[in-house]
């Protein structure tokens, strides 16, 4: 029997901050974090286990497992242990639970499930550690794939979805419990365990198991289940739960089932960058001016000096407010009093959150202050080296940009313009000269330019144009199969979104995402009732995770495919209410949200299951565990602020809403995290917006300008700070989105829809005997009536050969 290298890792990383760290702003190590952020979005076997999938309140299920199991392999096998069975007696087992799975019994079937869910995971009875659960996880895995066992739980998957029983008799019930989705939540337990485990990719693979993945990959994002790909079947599934008629689905297990399949069949960040390089090269432009990925990992969370007046200022106000006398202390001290992304705006202008945060003022932690005012003797010139000096990017220039330049500067200097003309220069001063080259030198022509350019063509020459060669790659397929409902798919995840946000207040028409975490019978003691409380916020949080992940992954690949997949997605977003959702997300206390500890690691799989677990008590459950911050919390955010961005860039109309959705002091209170990632896309956000904010703004909230400045990339003659561009003007902005509307529907016209293409560019045939050739089916009425037809038609009309022949 072949073995995987046993890994001496039990679980995953600490992600976790020295201790001792406290304060009112957060600061979290970057490199480590993007490295999580790359385990997310990856392939990387280091994250392999998968404790978010359960719910606390599924902890007696994994005896159940057991059990069944047990009795299934004590009936065909010996006495034996699973571990001590040879290749061969381990394939004839698993055909022999395969083949239960076709039993008529729903009682039966669910034993089978239940004993092939065990297998999965990892048959931990027989092991002693965490390394030892997680190598007969990746063997079975890959038992139960070879023997053909996803393509039977699909189908299983998708009667339990077509069973009208269960969804009427669920919709009847006052109240869903775990008791009402225990089939399903089987089945996507095994589905998601066997797609994320043959996701990560091990260099200890044999060639047989890289084959298979590779193939299961192919399977997946292909349409061979019900003539259409995994992930659309679950959109559906999460488009019925949401229209009320399967109340009782495990939108959890669904949710983070869609995501891990969509980042497997289409690729996660890596894979993106790649074939980012590939499409360039393919239409020769040139190579990207630097790796994002790396850029990221190598910035420091921005922490800009207060002025002097600023700390005097502060320190007036803390006197004041304490009715103390001023207490004399070191401009260092008093500087880490004094927030450095506080405005000095007046309190108008904050939401009502803002008010508790002057209590939530202390002494900052002593890596803040290196990050802030790193002292010459503790930081020498040898580790200072290794931070670039200068810009993290490299400026960009858009054609439209240079056109705007040359026009500006023919109407001053000449008194007429050329249009689209880049390249005369005739009559400008050289000053002009240098500047149009600096400009060209430094001109990024993205691949959506291009694929405009490419279907603008199409559009003018439908004839001449030719025949559009199509990639069927998995990201063309997934976009065909949910093309039809895609607006439908988006309101259903932002409803689900909305109802698990922790700012969203409960009302009685919200769906209720909680049927698979509550049990049948409601806690009766102080210590259930907590352990619930932690269970229900830790699904909430989880549900969150997974939606901001699989829209973040489709906008990205869609963009990528092709510009308008990506304005089709993201103007059904927009138009369900996607911008002011996000933004009232961030409307909280996000330094709590980030620190939240709403998770009990001694329940987490495989810990629960391997060790002997302690006795919980509510001091421990109040006290959670020792991670300074919840990386699933931080994720999400970064993924909505990405989401965020990608729904905004470029688009006037849209980076209005910010303004009238006020969303600054939101955005800048999130500039507490200390996290260099976060910060980075928050001050995107801000960069877009102010030139619509105001002088005003801009002149009390110097340190958020100076921090945009430093961390985002720079347009050359953009005019961002100062509002003199003539975009920031008001336009009519519902034009600009009826028309990208228009361009998005005689895309997807064109491209996907047979029917709706004009007639007269259809081929002709002109051939007389291929024309008289062809068979013509006529209808049984006209054949009966064919010498009436003849005889009123034909003969009885005169026919005049001389003018015929004329």
């Amino acid at each position: 029997m072949r073995e995987p290298s046993r890994r001496t890792t039990t679980s995953a990383p600490a992600w976790s901050l020295p201790k001792g760290i406290t304060g009112h702003s957060l600061l979290l190590l970057n490199t480590d974090l993007c490295d999580r952020f790359s385990c997310e979005f990856g392939t990387s076997y280091a994250y392999i286990s998968s404790p978010e999938l359960y719910s606390y309140t599924e902890g007696p299920e994994f005896l159940l497992n057991r059990k069944c199991f047990e009795e299934e392999f004590r009936t065909h096998v010996s006495d034996k242990k699973w571990t001590e069975l040879d290749v061969a007696q381990h394939r004839a087992h698993a055909m022999r639970l395969l083949d239960g799975l076709e039993v008529i019994t729903r009682e039966k079937r669910l034993k089978v499930s239940r004993a092939i869910l065990y297998m999965v995971q990892g048959t931990f009875a027989e092991c002693s550690s965490e390394a030892e659960v997680q190598h007969w996880m990746r063997y079975n895995i890959f038992l139960l794939l070879d023997v053909g066992t996803f393509t039977a739980l699909v189908e299983l998957l998708n009667m339990e979805v077509d069973n009208s029983a269960a969804c009427s008799s669920a919709v009847r019930k006052p109240a869903i419990s775990l008791a009402d989705s225990t089939d399903l939540r089987v089945l996507l337990n095994i589905m998601y365990l066997m797609v994320v485990t043959i996701q990560q990719e091990d260099p200890a693979d044999s060639p047989e198991w890289r084959g298979t993945r590779e193939t299961f990959k192919t399977e997946l994002g292909s349409p061979l289940y019900n003539n259409e790909p995994i992930s659309v079947m679950l959109f559906g599934m999460v488009t019925k739960f949401c229209s009320g008629h399967a109340p009782h689905f495990p939108m959890k297990k669904v949710l983070m089932l869609l995501w891990k399949s969509i980042l497997f069949t289409l690729g996660g960040f890596e894979q993106l960058q790649n074939i980012k390089v590939r499409k360039r090269e393919e239409l020769r432009l040139p190579p990207l001016p630097e790796d994002s990925i790396r850029v990221i990992r190598s910035m420091r969370a921005a922490s800009p000096p207060a002025s002097a007046s600023d700390l005097i200022e502060q320190q007036q106000k803390r006197a004041r407010r304490e009715h103390k006398s001023l207490i004399k202390q070191d401009n260092l001290d008093a500087f880490n009093e004094k927030d450095p992304y506080k405005s000095d705006e007046p309190r108008e202008d904050e939401d009502d959150n803002d008010d508790n945060d002057n209590s939530m003022e202390a002494e900052p932690f002593p890596m803040e202050r290196d990050e802030v005012m790193p002292p010459p003797i503790l930081h020498p010139t040898s580790e200072r080296v290794n931070f670039p000096k200068g810009l993290p990017w490299a400026p960009k220039v858009r054609e439209k940009d240079i056109e705007h330049f040359l026009e500006s500067s023919r109407s001053k200097f000449i008194g007429y313009t050329l249009g689209n003309d880049t390249d005369t220069v005739v009559g400008l001063p050289r000053p002009i000269h240098e500047s149009i080259r600096t400009l060209k030198q430094h001109k990024y022509i993205s691949i959506a330019e291009i694929q405009i350019a490419k279907e603008d063509e199409f559009q003018k020459t439908p004839l001449s144009g030719g025949e559009e060669d199509v990639e069927m790659c998995s990201t063309e397929l997934l976009y065909q199969g949910i093309l039809p409902s895609l607006p439908q798919y988006m309101i259903a995840l932002l409803k689900i979104l909305l109802a698990a946000a922790p700012t969203s207040k409960a009302k009685t028409d919200s769906i209720n995402i909680l049927a698979d975490v509550l049990p049948e019978e409601m806690p009766t003691t102080v210590l259930q009732s907590m352990k619930l409380g932690v269970d229900v916020n830790r699904h909430k949080e989880i549900i969150v995770k997974a939606i901001s992940a699989i829209l973040l992954l489709l906008l990205k690949h869609f963009k990528l495919n092709h510009v308008y997949q990506f304005e089709y997605m993201a103007q059904h977003l927009v138009f369900a209410n996607c911008i002011p959702l996000i933004l009232k997300f961030f409307n909280q206390n996000i330094i709590s949200y980030i620190t939240a500890k709403n998770s009990i690691s001694v329940l987490d799989f495989p810990y629960c299951v391997v060790h002997e677990l302690p006795e919980l008590t509510a001091e421990s459950l109040e006290a959670g565990d020792n991670n300074q911050f919840c990386w699933r919390n931080l994720f999400s955010c970064i993924n909505l602020l990405r989401i965020l961005n990608k729904l905004t860039k470029w688009k006037h109309s849209r980076t209005m809403m910010l303004v009238v959705f006020k969303s600054a002091p939101i955005l800048k209170r999130a500039l507490k995290v200390k996290q260099a990632m976060m910060q980075l896309y928050v001050l995107k956000l801000l960069k877009v917006q102010t030139k619509y904010l105001g002088r005003q703004w801009r002149k009390s909230n110097m340190k958020t300008m100076s921090a945009i400045y430093q961390k985002v990339r720079h347009r050359l003659n953009d005019d961002w700070a100062y509002g003199n561009d003539l975009d920031a003007r008001p336009w009519d902005f519902q034009a600009e989105e009826c028309a990208l509307r228009a361009n998005i529907e005689r895309f997807n016209s064109r491209r996907y829809d047979n029917n709706q293409r004009n007639p007269d560019f259809l081929p002709v045939d002109n051939c007389l005997q291929s024309v008289l050739g062809q068979r013509v089916d006529l209808p049984e009425d006209f054949q009966m009536n064919y010498d009436l037809w003849l005889e009123r038609e034909v003969f009885s009309k005169p026919i005049s050969w001389e003018e015929l022949l004329q």
